[in-house]
């Protein structure tokens, strides 16, 4: 894939749990699929609407991919969309950006950094 950077949504608690252990091992979802999923810039806001709806106090952190190396597979989900998954606990090294949840006015989530 040509992406190099991915998103992951997270919950404020989640996160401070990801920066004092400087890595994220997941979310009840996340554990319980067996890997930590994340989405593409154009991915991001269909992800927080269907998965994230109503929720408050979330982080999205930006992730650079290459860092996680064989740990990364993209594979099909909603639609047959490639998604990136981390089949490992991800550490804080590779976030290179966070930021609150927020929309533009058109709705889509603003990206971090």
């Amino acid at each position: 894939m040509a992406d190099d950077i991915a998103y992951k949504v997270m919950t404020a608690a989640e996160f401070g749990r990801m920066q004092h252990e400087r890595a994220f091992r997941g979310s009840a979802v996340d554990l319980a699929d067996g890997y930590i999923h994340m989405s593409t810039a154009a991915q991001l806001t269909a992800t927080v609407d269907r998965h994230f709806h109503g929720q408050t106090n979330l982080v999205v952190a930006a992730i650079d991919l290459p860092l996680l190396g064989d740990t990364l597979r993209w594979e099909p989900s909603r639609g047959g969309d490639l998604f990136p998954h981390c089949y490992a606990p991800l550490p804080m090294a590779a976030v290179i950006a966070t930021g609150p949840l927020q929309r533009q006015p058109d709705g889509t989530v603003t990206l971090p950094g």
